[in-house]
């Protein structure tokens, strides 16, 4: 049989901590000495099946003294608290602020017993948005929330976060204390310049340098904390973060770290020693603590460039043992995707059938932010925005100091369980439910659109950079309407032209044919009628699985 049933790994999944996580996320992070121009950049996709895709957009502003806020948790929307307004807060386009400092999250969840925090008023959510509003470097957003989370508490479970600005990238990985104290224990470590870090809902901070604050900070108490609940006994430079507040299991190895695994992977030629770590074989040390684990961050082999980001978020283990275009899960059009749940039970055994890859349905949105350092600041910082599947998106570029967003992209417009014929995400996941029914044929169409605008976009911002920072010397202003004009008519035509292809391949894929196509018309029969479609039917390979399962019902009979 030339294509297996897939069935990935068969393991007990009963474990503590290894249910397969389905609010997942993605971060990649890429030092100045990794990328080809030099810029620093973080990559982020906000996968939820409940997330609905928008560009946030807060304007900077002032405050009178005594001013208080209301924070809301990002996931549910759910008051948690008021705390003291800053006087002036800076303009955040997305995840990226107007002085280029990005953040980015995945959430890895960790020990239960320290999820809940009663009196705690600041999730991780809030944590962020209110470091972008007050932050101008990288160190002081960490800062920020650090002070946050100690002085009102930490609401969520244990997350990761890359945290960047022109100058540096961090990731920083946090959990609460759980009922009886207030706060976090956490750790934060700097990219070494020239290497690419990344997480995937699996903390990743193992040891970490205790006399280094200028590249590792980190809570006072994480190591007693950790001692005083039994959980680690051997000297402070052994201790490991994440096995101790997150050890590793086999789902947060298969499920998360191969994620990481499979970026590297791709930028590095030495990762294939760690296939079977990211396959979900985990081994255990002293302490439990994990002896396999890939490193924190590599070199690349070659530097990357802010098309290699995007491409490097399109991802379903191409060319692994995990591909997921291989296997009779991807039906007869090599549908790289695998409808939830991830895992199945028959006969008291688990099954995990459904890897869990960078490109995914549920995504809500997506962005690469690029901070460069030899241009202002509203000038050098785009975030590169997207909604929907990586694969099928577009990075459209919004420039960090604008002062409005896309129509189209703009939060209010449309929702979950709303639709809106001018939203994005709408038009965006009209393509791609779409392509999933015939997707070795559409996504070729997809491809070439998708590349032509997002290549012809880092070469308009390459002109739009040079007019922005000659008109920035004489008129801050007059360049932010500029480079604001820029991404909002950019943004609504990307939109457009997608509703444009969604409406072709609607033409051209209908009733599972396919239209002839001659200098870029659709071919008709020279009265007016369309001609006859092409019907290309299954693969030969997906017929023989037919003629197994059912050859005797569907064979035909000879009359005698």
């Amino acid at each position: 049989m030339r294509k297996q049933i897939f069935i990935t790994s068969l393991m007990l999944l009963m474990v503590a901590g290894s249910a397969i996580r389905t609010q997942a996320c993605t971060n990649f992070l890429f030092t100045r000495g990794a990328t080809v121009d030099g810029s620093v950049m973080i990559t982020y996709s906000a996968d939820s099946h409940t997330l609905y895709g928008e560009l946030y957009y807060k304007p900077a502003k002032d405050y009178p003294a005594g001013a208080m806020m209301d924070v809301y948790e990002w996931d549910t929307g759910k008051k948690l608290g008021q705390i003291p307004q800053v006087r002036h807060t800076y303009s955040v386009v997305g995840n990226m602020n107007e002085y280029q400092v990005a953040l980015g999250e995945t959430t890895f969840g960790g020990r239960e017993e320290l999820f809940h925090q009663p009196t705690a008023i600041v999730d991780y959510g809030s944590m962020m948005y209110l470091a972008m509003q007050r932050a101008k470097t990288a160190r002081e957003a960490l800062q920020v929330m650090t002070d946050l989370v100690e002085k009102y508490g930490y609401y969520s479970e244990g997350e990761s976060i890359s945290v960047s600005d022109k100058n540096e990238a961090w990731i920083f990985e946090i959990i609460g204390k759980g009922e009886k104290e207030k706060g976090a224990v956490w750790v934060a470590r700097r990219i070494p310049d020239g290497y690419v870090c990344a997480h995937a809902n699996q903390a990743r901070i193992t040891q970490f340098p205790l006399n280094d604050p200028e590249n590792c900070i980190y809570s006072k108490d994480v190591i007693t904390f950790a001692r005083a609940k039994g959980w680690f006994d051997g000297k402070d430079e052994e201790f490991s973060f994440s096995d101790t507040y997150a050890p590793v299991t086999f789902s947060g190895a298969r499920a998360c770290e191969g994620r990481v695994w499979a970026m590297f992977n791709r930028i590095n030629g030495d990762m294939l020693q760690y296939q079977d770590y990211a396959m979900g074989h985990v081994t255990k040390g002293k302490w439990g603590y994990a002896t396999n684990r890939m490193p924190l961050w590599i070199k690349p082999d070659k530097k990357v460039s802010v098309h290699d980001a995007m491409e490097l978020m399109r991802d379903h283990y191409e060319g692994t043992k995990m591909d997921m275009t291989n296997d009779i899960g991807a039906g007869p059009f090599n549908c790289p995707y695998r409808w939830r749940p991830m895992y199945w039970t028959t006969d008291s055994t688990n099954y995990f059938v459904m890897e869990r890859a960078t490109s995914t349905q549920q995504t809500g949105f997506v962005f690469v932010a690029q901070s460069r350092s030899w241009l202002p600041d509203p000038i050098g910082g785009i975030h590169w925005f997207g909604v929907d599947d990586t694969y099928t998106t577009v990075f459209s570029p919004m420039y960090c100091g604008i002062t409005k967003v896309p129509h189209s992209y703009a939060e209010g417009n449309g929702s979950m369980v709303e639709y809106s014929p001018t939203s994005a995400f709408w038009a965006f996941n009209f393509v791609s439910n779409w392509a999933y029914t015939k997707y070795s044929y559409m996504i070729k169409d997809i491809q070439k659109v998708q590349r032509e605008l997002e290549l012809g976009f880092i070469d308009q911002t390459a002109k739009i950079d040079k007019e922005a920072a000659a008109l920035y010397k004489t008129d801050k202003n007059k360049a932010r309407a500029l480079l604001t004009s820029y991404s909002v008519k950019t943004g609504d035509a990307t939109v457009a032209r997608w509703k444009q292809l969604g409406e072709y391949l609607l033409v051209k894929y209908m009733d599972g044919n396919v239209k002839k196509e001659k200098d870029g018309k659709f071919e008709t029969n020279g009265t007016g009628q369309g001609a006859y479609p092409m019907q290309p039917g299954y693969p030969k390979w997906w017929l023989k699985e037919i003629q197994r399962e059912h050859g005797d019902v569907l064979q035909e009979v000879k009359v005698k």
